[in-house]
């Protein structure tokens, strides 16, 4: 290594220290303030948040739906959800009137369940907390089935028989803006202990529908959680570092509907699922969960966006494999290319800073330093060779 000026050495460590989250706004929403003490307690990450992949993570798999293409969904939504969701006048978002932020008393960290050091924060899942209002809820179920959104983004796979997404901000407004809201991005990034945003465009506001008027039989209480044929969605890890779940649908009258997680050690959890107005934070990359089939109640609806490391300089091991078969190719894979790309470009413009620095101290050029930097990027863009291909035809 170099004695005086180990640049690329430096922008490695630099790129290892995922500072602990702060805001650059001063917020005007009050209720951003009690996140206060959550941030003096957030962990550093800078101990699990490498640009290169640890082993560990190489055990976590993605297993993607068994469709291999895009399938518009059949299943037609009842009249009565659809008619009632349009029959809200349209609101511009408003932070003031639509978050209702109080967070969690309890978050799960990673140790709690087996999985000490794996992934990019602390941080397993949070319990339920509230962050939305009912004008919220109304807003977001409104845009979701709209003619346009039902006409255009309504999809189904193996995993899951009805879902809305892959829809732009021209055609839900109201939830791209939520969603990317300073506010919104502020109680997220302090739960999960690491700054935050949303994964790109095209995968806001992920939304699955399920119905079921059915009251579970005692056979069928019993075997809930216990063998598949109680799953709504199967067993999986997602593609992306965090996700936050958010429930539209009034589960008061409910039985079931839990996410199971897997610990470590192969034994199971159960963590409460969210109720209408409250989300969940989880570090769903990393963690192998699924969702239990709910029992009466109607409809379940629930909208989820998922969110990677906002520094170009954090580890990314986000890959397509869960979205790729319910995404139209070239509109997934112009947001993934651009902000990959993006974070490259900010790394290789921090290397030539530190190249130039190096050149006018005089120092020698770090040829180990360099190396090392160049691997990680080369892994960067083999990861990206691996998720882009020509899936459609």
């Amino acid at each position: 290594m170099i004695a005086e000026y180990g640049h690329f050495q430096d922008a490695i460590e630099e790129s290892k220290q995922i500072s602990s989250f702060t805001s650059t706004q001063t917020s005007k929403f009050p209720s951003t303030a009690v996140f206060e003490n959550l941030r003096d307690k957030m962990p550093s990450a800078v101990a699990v948040a490498t640009t290169a992949p640890t082993p560990a993570v190489n055990k976590y798999v993605v297993v993607g739906p068994t469709n291999k293409r895009y399938t518009p969904a059949t299943n037609k939504l009842p009249d009565s959800l659809v008619l009632s969701a349009r029959n809200v006048e349209k609101q511009e978002f408003d932070p003031a009137r639509h978050l209702n932020i109080i967070p969690p008393k309890k978050i799960l960290r990673m140790a709690d369940i087996g999985l000490e050091g794996v992934g990019i924060s602390d941080t397993a899942v949070s319990e339920p907390f509230s962050l939305w209002t009912e004008d919220a809820v109304k807003q977001m179920r409104a845009e979701i089935f709209s003619e346009a959104m039902l006409e255009n983004c309504q999809v189904s796979s193996s995993f899951a028989s009805n879902m809305v997404r892959g829809y732009n901000a021209k055609l839900a407004p109201f939830i791209h803006k939520a969603f990317y809201s300073p506010e919104l991005l502020e109680a997220v990034s302090a739960i999960a202990g690491i700054d935050l945003v949303p994964a790109f465009e095209h995968e806001v506001g992920h939304c699955n529908i399920s119905f079921n008027e059915k009251k579970p039989t005692q056979a069928e209480l019993e075997k809930i959680g216990e063998d598949g044929d109680s799953e709504a969605f199967a067993w999986h890890r997602d593609s992306f570092p965090f996700v936050c779940v958010t429930m539209l649908s009034d589960c008061r009258d409910m039985i079931g509907g839990e996410t199971v997680i897997r610990t470590g050690d192969g034994s199971t959890m159960k963590t409460r699922g969210p109720t209408m107005g409250t989300a969940v934070v989880m570090q769903g990359r990393y963690i192998e969960h699924m969702a239990l089939k709910s029992f009466g109640g109607g409809e379940r609806i629930s909208i989820i966006t998922p969110f990677r490391p906002k520094s170009p300089f954090a580890r990314d091991d986000t890959v397509l494999t869960t979205v790729r078969s319910i995404s139209r190719q070239d509109a997934l894979f112009h947001d993934y290319a651009e902000y990959r790309m993006r974070n490259l470009k900010a790394r290789v413009d921090r290397q030539l800073e530190l190249i130039e620095k190096g050149r006018r101290h005089g120092g020698r050029f770090d040829v180990e330093g360099a190396r090392a930097w160049l691997s990680e990027q080369q892994e960067y863009i083999e990861s990206m060779l691996t998720e882009i291909f020509d899936y459609e035809n």
